[in-house]
């Protein structure tokens, strides 16, 4: 059975949008008729910028982790468009191989700040625009981030904050702005595959449907889904 969505007329900001998973949702929200402007570090003319058609989107290029660019991206999209309706929350990495005692505190700057604070000034500063036009936010958590495990604590705990960031957003904004969040385990990202070469790729999840659920998550149907945490790991 297929599925599709229209969200033509609406506007939809993917942070992250020059990585794996924000490539996958920037196009499978353009797909659905989408206006789709996207935000990253990173620029479209940077060999690690994965979205095949920058042109396709409007781009801003700001660090999410500094409040003043956040502010200033935020409000040129809504100066240009004259709205906001949807926030995907996809800026994010993975840091890990050391245990606690032996982790440098620069890591623990760096994870909370691409992970955690970027979701936060983000929907911070979305949330009066999406207030307005009862719009929804979807932000990516982890699988990992239901339970401690040895190596990667600093990043479990960064995705943590993500869900119950995301579950004070819904409880905050009842009845007027919907906020959930998708929790992957492995994406199929050429990252992961070059970090475990001897992995069962098959296993692993498409960034592709990942964002099929993202854009579920902001559509009608899921009218009566907030403050969730949407299992998207497949078989991983």
């Amino acid at each position: 059975m297929s599925v599709t969505f229209d969200f033509d007329g609406e506007v939809a900001l993917v942070t992250g949008v020059g990585g794996a998973l924000g490539s996958a949702a920037a196009n499978a929200f353009l797909d659905a008729g989408a206006t789709v402007c996207g935000a990253d570090v990173v620029e479209p003319d940077s060999e690690e910028f994965q979205l095949a058609d920058p042109d396709r989107i409007h781009f801003h290029q700001g660090d999410f982790t500094d409040e003043d660019d956040v502010a200033a991206v935020v409000d040129a999209i809504v100066e240009e468009h004259g709205r906001l309706d949807y926030l995907l929350n996809i800026a994010g990495t993975w840091r890990g191989g050391d245990p606690i005692h032996e982790t440098d505190a620069s890591a623990f700057d760096f994870l909370f700040g691409v992970n955690l604070k970027t979701m936060f000034l983000a929907s911070k500063h979305a949330l009066p625009h999406l207030r307005e036009t009862e719009g929804a936010i979807v932000s990516v958590s982890a699988r990992s981030s239901l339970e401690g495990g040895e190596g990667d604590g600093l990043y479990r705990a960064t995705k943590a904050g993500v869900r119950i960031l995301t579950e004070t957003i819904a409880e905050e904004n009842l009845g007027t702005v919907r906020a959930n969040s998708v929790m992957p385990s492995v994406i199929d990202t050429p990252m992961n595959r070059e970090m475990m070469p001897d992995s069962d790729f098959e296993k692993w999840v498409d960034p592709r449907d990942i964002a099929a659920t993202m854009l579920y998550l902001c559509s009608d149907a899921a009218s009566v889904t907030s403050g969730a945490a949407v299992p998207v790991y497949g078989e991983a």
